[in-house]
């Protein structure tokens, strides 16, 4: 007689997906495709940052609504030897003779934001400088830019059949594209974004990774793709120059963490918003402590009671972080004060458990969900944390001729207030959502993760943190189980389906203002990559456990 199957108590079992193992190697990300380039990397002798190079190029080849050159990205590398986090800011600045003045004055542009889709919104995109340092910094120093961009330049140059959950998502943007650059039809086909599995290629962008291999960062910065950038975006208005281009740089930087339960989180520091995840986890600790809720880990997943909990210190954390996150090199970020057990002591002190509290103003999270998260851990146990994004899909929709990729817009993140830490100013980087994640436990690597997708990003990080080390989900259960996110009209606040009905009523009689998203709506609860370290109990043999969002096309590999 067959026995019975034991499933998680905390969660049906959802997925058809299930966690990947293995003892060698993983990636994980949004594309297959792109996770086989990191294998492929992998297997060449790379190690964790060569991989995450190649799988960044790659989902810039296969998801180029979300990614690609003409973004920015953020890094957290794991580095065994060492046992240490390290970050990489791979985020671009605003053009020097951009200003909140002249942007009213000769452009017509006032209010909070510069439009999403202005030319303005361009920043000077900052990935292919990132890819080039971390391959450099990190690096196994075993392969060259030729090697670890290969496989994404065979992928533009020879197509690739386009994926089930992103031909929806490209071809909604067929428009944007079309009305935005003259060069727009170099990312359709026939003007119209492809169709599952229909072959899509890009020499375009084919030749512009050659350059970039060839020549480096000069490659992109400098050259015929830095000319096609400039003109392509002075065509529309803008004011970005050959000079914005040439003064870019990387930067790298100590990562912020908060321990929780034994577990530590890293994320990136500003001009990074994962501050507001540890802040929210911080919260959540001086309540347990204050006993003014059971320990989090004893409450019902997702119970109303729980995600109460994680609505209410989540908007606590971003009414702080939207007021203080900017570029630190020009407005000093109080993260350690922000992190003080005082300063998290009086926040916890706003928590009603029965109640919704009003408004919170500067807490209400905006828009933007078009980003990738993937992540790597090689053979001797490094660990990448990668995102890279365009912030909204295609970013402006300007697309430099032959050059196979759109620029982003995360400059419509700035404030037009210039009381605002947060304010535009020439050369200055903006507010970003993009965080990639690493948990340590002591020193030992436990698991790199992430969830792509705005102001959702933080929101996700602690759902699914809470998910593994709370309830002891596996890394698929953790990606699948239902999540909530913060939107900005109204305070409103989406669910996602699997979420119980009592549980939406109980929310909704706690004041709170809620909405259920089903299909590709679920998109706004971002899309998660995630590879958990551990040990097996009776071999001591390192095992490594990868999940990959059924929210995307992706898939985890490893050996």
């Amino acid at each position: 007689m067959a026995s019975k199957v034991q499933v998680n108590a905390h969660v049906p079992y959802t997925s058809r997906r299930s966690t990947i193992y293995g003892t060698h190697y993983m990636a994980a990300s949004t594309q297959s495709l792109a996770s086989q380039a990191g294998v492929a990397i992998l297997e060449q002798g790379g190690n964790a940052a060569d991989a995450a190079v190649a799988v960044a190029a790659a989902l810039g080849v296969t998801e180029p609504f979300s990614t690609g050159l003409g973004g920015d990205c953020f890094c957290l590398y794991y580095r065994v030897k060492d046992k240490t986090v390290y970050a990489l800011n791979g985020s671009g600045r605003a053009p020097a003779e951009l200003t909140i003045e002249r942007l009213a004055s000769e452009f017509g542009i006032a209010g909070d934001a510069i439009p999403a889709y202005s030319v303005h919104a361009a920043t000077v995109p900052g990935a292919a400088a990132a890819w080039v340092d971390t391959v450099l910094r990190f690096g196994s120093g075993k392969l060259d830019l030729t090697s670890i961009l290969g496989p994404a330049i065979t992928l533009a140059e020879d197509g690739f059949p386009v994926g089930e959950l992103t031909s929806p998502f490209w071809r909604d943007r067929a428009e944007l594209l079309l009305n935005a650059s003259p060069n727009g039809h170099e990312l359709l086909i026939n003007s119209e974004g492809p169709r599952a599995g229909e072959i899509f290629q890009n020499p375009g962008l084919a030749n512009t990774l050659r350059l970039l291999a060839r020549d480096g960062a000069r490659g992109f910065y400098e050259g015929p793709v830095a000319d096609a950038i400039v003109k392509s975006l002075q065509e529309k208005g803008g004011v970005m120059t050959h000079a914005d281009l040439l003064a870019h740089q990387s930067t790298f930087e100590d990562p912020i963490s908060y321990e929780f339960h034994g577990y530590r989180l890293h994320e990136c520091a500003p001009n990074g918003s994962g501050l507001v995840a540890l802040m929210a986890l911080g919260i959540i600790e001086q309540l347990e402590r204050s006993k003014a809720i059971p320990p989090v880990c004893n409450m019902g997943h997702n119970s109303g009671e729980y995600l109460h909990l994680l609505i209410e210190v989540l908007r606590y954390s971003f009414a702080d972080a939207r007021h203080y996150v900017c570029d630190p090199e020009r407005h000093a970020v109080p993260v350690c004060e922000l992190l003080s057990e005082a300063y998290l002591q009086q926040r916890a002190a706003l928590f009603d458990p029965l109640r919704a509290a009003a408004d919170v103003t500067n807490g209400s999270p905006l828009g933007g969900s078009d980003t990738v998260y993937f992540t790597v851990v090689d053979d001797d146990g490094n660990a990448c944390s990668f995102v890279n994004s365009l912030y909204n899909g295609f970013g402006t929709g300007i697309v430099p001729a032959g050059c196979g990729f759109a620029i982003h817009n995360r400059g419509n993140l700035f404030s037009l207030n210039d009381k605002h830490a947060n304010c535009l100013e020439p050369g200055k980087r903006p507010y970003h959502t993009i965080i990639p994640a690493i948990v340590t436990r002591g020193d030992d690597l436990f698991m790199s993760y992430g969830i792509m997708g705005g102001y959702n990003q933080p929101q996700a990080h602690v759902q699914v943190m809470l998910n593994v080390v709370c309830f002891g989900m596996d890394p698929q259960a953790a990606l699948d189980a239902p999540r909530i996110c913060i939107q900005v009209e109204n305070g409103r606040i989406a669910v996602e389906d699997g979420v119980p009905t009592p549980v939406q009523q109980q929310l909704q009689q706690m004041g709170h203002n809620i909405y259920m998203e089903t299909g590709l709506q679920r998109a706004v609860f971002g899309r998660g990559q995630l590879i958990r370290q551990t040990a097996d109990k009776r071999t001591g043999t390192r095992v490594l456990a990868a999940g990959s969002d059924p929210r995307a096309d992706g898939q985890a590999l490893g050996r």
